[in-house]
Parts: structure tokens; C-alpha cells; sequence
């Protein structure tokens, strides 16, 4: 693809520009995450294509951590909510008190006003109380009462939750799982990292970082998103992947079709484009590549797939059916 031939109009000095803030924000966040280039680039991408993030992953991988340094990278407002069994939705978007003084109620806003939301350990908290965020991650806005508050921009939800334990946990149900943008999975580190992991000794969360964002320059990145250009043909790959995940319902069968109950909503190809777009702001460009595409697939999409029974018969995952998609579908 000629970069010259897509669109002259586009101000390379503020795609480069877009480049350093985001390298700046990867240098910092790595005084402290050791490894983890997954997980911090989830997180940036989350925020510039204004959604949410689902991090899974085991105990001691500094899911938590990461998301504390962004909070401080970025400067935003940040809050905590530890997900429990006994929470409860108030507990969450807030509630009316009433006063006896006055007679009257006053709002109590919860934690979620905040422009970053650390939902630590998500699937410990019953379904009301999941749903309790829908609102605020669909809308950007709560209702307490009869009043409707909006949240503040930007708006970010980043949850974490872990895949071994099932006891006392409740799975997310797959309305709210699609509210998420991406899920992003923390993997275990290298023996070389896990060396530099130890030698911290737990005190990695110490270390200083800078404030290399704001809320200014989160808006700045998200008003040139809009003017990274993606082709037909590529939208068309988009849409060609994400009905590829859905060869069940329509009668044409493929090795992998036998394994996906349910395939990815209309939603996943909007996520797709936007991910891609801001993979594409990554290296400095200002037009979207097949490979994009490609590489942002398995976060975008391993948590919109429901699979089979057969699926789990055979010990067959998410992200490998997405792998066979991607090399079923042709690329433009």
C-alpha cells in the first residue's frame, strides 16, 4: 500500500507527535512492569479508543500494579473497587441518602466517578452487582434515583479477574463481557524477566514514574484517531472475519465452526477497526494495514466467542480458533 496515495491532508508531524507520547508512556510504565508489553499496550489502547479493558490472567503477574501506574503515567483520577460477594450495586455507582436534618435525600456518588476504575477481581461479585457497571461502560453515565449524572471524560474501566479459582466466583455474563473492548491475557514472565521480578523484591511499585499524559493529551490522541484512514477493502476484511466466527448460522461449515456456540456481535467489528486504528497511531502511521488487523484480532475477539461443548471436549481454545480464522480468511 503507497502511503502517499492516502490522504496528503493528514499531518504527519502530529502522527510522530503520537508516536513519542506513546512511547513515553511505555518507557515509564517499564520501571516498573517488568515484561507485560501485552498488558501496557492494552491498557493505551483502551484509553485512546475510549473503551474498556478485561485483564485475566494468574495471582502475581502486576495485573493490579500496571493499572496503578497508568493511573499515575496519566494523571487521571483513579479509584479501586474490590469486587466481593457481599458488594453491592450502591457500593459501586452510589445511592440517595436521606438526611434528617433537611428532610430531604442527597446523592452519595460511588467510586465509579472517577476517570479510571481498577474493578479488581470482577468475578467475585454477583451478576447485580457486574451490572451495576453496564450502564457506566455502555453510556458514560450512572442513574442514582431518578437523576441521570454523566461520568467524567475520559472514562476508563479496567477489570481483572482470575481464571484458576471458581470457587465463589460468578462468571461475567456475555452482555457485559461485550462491553469490553478487549481482553488481554497476562502471561507468565521469561526466566530473564522473572530474574529482574525478583531482584525488585516486591518494590517495584516504588519506583517513581513520570506524569507523561493528561486528560488533554488523551483527548489529542483520540481526535487523530479519527483521522487514521482505513480502506474498503480492509473494512471488508474486518467484516469478513468477525462472520467468519458465525459459519454455523448460515450453513457453511469449516473445521472450526463445530466449536463456536454463539459468534462475535457487530460490536467486535467496531472494536476491531478502532483497535486497528490505534495499532496503526502506534508505529507512527496514519493508515491501517491487514496486519493491524491481524494482531489485534485475539484480544478484540477471544472473549466474544462462546464456545462448544465440543470445544471443550477437545481442549480447544479461543485464540486458536481465532488463529485459524485469520488464516481462512484471504487477505486484501
Amino acid at each position: 500500500m503507497d502511503k502517499n496515495n492516502i490522504n496528503d491532508n493528514i499531518d504527519s508531524e502530529a502522527f510522530d507527535r503520537c508516536k513519542k507520547i506513546i512511547a513515553a508512556a511505555k518507557k515509564e510504565a517499564a520501571k516498573r512492569i517488568i515484561g507485560q508489553s501485552e498488558v501496557i499496550d492494552g491498557i493505551l489502547t483502551a484509553m485512546i479508543a475510549g473503551g474498556h479493558l478485561l485483564l485475566e490472567g494468574v495471582p502475581g503477574l502486576a495485573k493490579t500494579l500496571a493499572v496503578k501506574t497508568f493511573a499515575e503515567i496519566s494523571g487521571l483520577d483513579f479509584k479501586r473497587i474490590q469486587f466481593t460477594p457481599d458488594l453491592l450495586p450502591a457500593d459501586v455507582s452510589g445511592t440517595l441518602i436521606y438526611e434528617q436534618g433537611t428532610g430531604k435525600f442527597s446523592v452519595r456518588k460511588g467510586p465509579v466517578f472517577a476517570n479510571v476504575i481498577l474493578a479488581d477481581e470482577i468475578n467475585r461479585a454477583p451478576a447485580k452487582v457486574q451490572s451495576a457497571l453496564l450502564e457506566a461502560m455502555a453510556e458514560k453515565q450512572v442513574t442514582i434515583g431518578e437523576e441521570t449524572y454523566p461520568l467524567p471524560s475520559p472514562f476508563l474501566v479496567l477489570a481483572t479477574q482470575n481464571p484458576i479459582e471458581q470457587e465463589g466466583t460468578y462468571n461475567l455474563p456475555e452482555a457485559e463481557l461485550d462491553r469490553f473492548l478487549l481482553k488481554v491475557e497476562a502471561s507468565y514472565p521469561t526466566p530473564q524477566e522473572e530474574i529482574e521480578i525478583v531482584k525488585t523484591a516486591g518494590k517495584a511499585g516504588e519506583v517513581p514514574v513520570k506524569k507523561v499524559l493528561s486528560a488533554e493529551k488523551i483527548e489529542e490522541l483520540r481526535s487523530l484517531l479519527e483521522k487514521v484512514v482505513c480502506v474498503d477493502k480492509i473494512i471488508e476484511y474486518i467484516v469478513n472475519i468477525v462472520s467468519a466466527t458465525r459459519f454455523f448460522n448460515s450453513g457453511r461449515k469449516t473445521d472450526f465452526s463445530k466449536y463456536i456456540s454463539f459468534g462475535a456481535s457487530p460490536r467486535s467489528g467496531i472494536a476491531l477497526l478502532q483497535c486497528a486504528k490505534v495499532r496503526a497511531m502506534f508505529e507512527g502511521r496514519s493508515f491501517v494495514l491487514p496486519e493491524d488487523v491481524k494482531a489485534v484480532s485475539p484480544s478484540v475477539l477471544r472473549h466474544r466467542l462462546v464456545l462448544s461443548y465440543e470445544a471443550a471436549a477437545d481442549g480447544v481454545t479461543a485464540d486458536e480458533i481465532i488463529s485459524k480464522i485469520l488464516t481462512f480468511v484471504p487477505v486484501p
